[in-house]
């Protein structure tokens, strides 16, 4: 059997927020971006693509190629004290929750274009008001509020649109000149002692998997990030399965999550969530699994956030000896 147990944590580089004392696991669930890789440095990207779609009033051309380029230029060049904001409390995320979430601010603020013709009541606008509100508390699904079909048909179109811009933006502001990088070295992009770590858990028998809010496809993004890093995939392998999002449907970290416990039949009590984002370590915490928060030192108002909503403990790399103290095998 394997255990993690909190009372082999050594004063060092793992903080103990909520003690669990001793418990079994078989199975370990990873985000990838942020707690693992470093390839996407995505926050400045997210950040002026939300602030665009806020802003340029999401005419027909606004995902223009000439567009991109234009926020290719801008990323990291400017304070943008709401969307940066955004994307330091709202880390973790669906795509599709964070498109949205723009497109709703743009509403809300009378940027849309007239022959879209949305025609809101004011109570309708209140109900879109309310559900902004909602998402800066770390909510995804608003199954409870009845919007009115035209506004669903909006968001359901641009927001698709929207993710599929910041993409491309990504890629051309960093993503691929990091990946070229990284196919050279690795180790440069990756969280350091993450690839050891990970090895440590599969040769005692854990079953690693990772999730994360990217889509998954075979001929690059997040697949092909893994990849250049090292990081095996498959049946046998150091990660048995990388599951991931859609580029249409919202699919919230929690949902994949529940997905995966139910598909293979992962006990979450006997489940270690590790990750950067308020959403797996909320869904870990709420499922009643074992949740790390792997966070750097610098990051104050992530480690705020993280230790209200009870993660078990914060890290801050994989290089403390207490991680593989504190997990182990008894055969």
């Amino acid at each position: 059997m394997i255990y993690i147990d909190d009372s082999k944590i050594n004063e060092g580089g793992v903080e103990i927020i909520v003690p669990f004392g001793k418990r079994e696991i078989t199975h370990v669930i990873h985000d990838i971006d942020g707690t693992h890789s470093l390839i996407r440095d995505w926050r400045p990207v997210m950040s002026v693509c939300m602030y665009w779609a806020m802003t340029c009033g999401l005419k027909e051309d606004f995902d223009s190629e000439e567009n991109v380029q234009q926020l290719i230029s801008r990323v990291g060049k400017e304070s943008l004290e709401e969307t940066d904001r955004y994307c330091i409390e709202c880390a973790g995320f669906s795509a599709i929750t964070q498109m949205e979430f723009a497109i709703r601010r743009a509403i809300e603020e009378g940027r849309i274009p007239d022959k879209v013709e949305l025609n809101l009541t004011a109570k309708e606008k209140a109900n879109n008001s309310a559900i902004i509100q909602r998402v800066w508390k770390g909510e995804e699904t608003f199954d409870d509020v009845r919007e009115p079909e035209k506004l669903i048909e909006f968001l359901s179109k641009m927001a698709p649109r929207l993710f599929k811009l910041y993409e491309k933006v990504l890629n051309g502001a960093c993503r691929d000149r990091n990946v070229k990088d990284a196919r050279k070295n690795p180790e440069k992009w990756r969280v350091s002692g993450s690839l050891e770590f990970l090895t440590y858990l599969n040769t005692i028998g854990c079953v690693n998997y990772f999730v994360t809010g990217a889509v998954i496809y075979h001929e690059g993004g997040m697949f092909e990030e893994v990849k250049v890093l090292g990081y095996k995939i498959g049946p046998g392998k150091i990660i048995r399965s990388l599951k991931g999002s859609s580029w249409n449907k919202k699919m919230p970290k929690n949902e994949v999550m529940e997905k995966l416990f139910s598909d293979d039949g992962i006990d979450p009590h006997k489940t270690l969530i590790i990750g950067d984002g308020r959403t797996e370590i909320k869904a870990g915490v709420n499922l009643g699994s074992i949740t790390i928060s792997r966070l750097a030192e610098t990051e104050k108002r992530q480690r705020e956030i993280h230790i209200n909503l009870g993660t078990n403990l914060i890290i801050k790399d994989y290089l403390d000896p207490s991680l593989k103290e504190m997990i182990y095998r008894t055969d």
